[in-house]
């Protein structure tokens, strides 16, 4: 298994397609508390800096935060 830092190396240029998991693929039940769904989605998706969404192949980096992207989103479309 990989460590984070091996996670977050990974070159989208250089990676095997075939080996990433597709985040459609991914399901989350929104009934379980953060914690456990934040284990979920990382079992599902392997990686979660480097995946695909169909044929694109999408790198991911993450801020040290408690806010949600549905946070950042509203906080966004509110200050527009």
């Amino acid at each position: 298994m990989m460590t984070l830092e091996e996670m977050k190396a990974v070159d989208i240029r250089t990676v095997d397609p075939e080996t990433l998991v597709d985040i459609r693929d991914v399901h989350i039940d929104r009934t379980l508390p953060k914690e456990e769904r934040i284990k979920s989605f990382i079992r599902q998706i392997k990686n979660p800096y480097v995946y695909k969404c169909g044929d694109i192949i999408v790198k991911a980096t993450f801020s040290d935060t408690d806010e949600t992207l549905e946070d950042r989103m509203e906080h966004y479309l509110r200050n527009r």
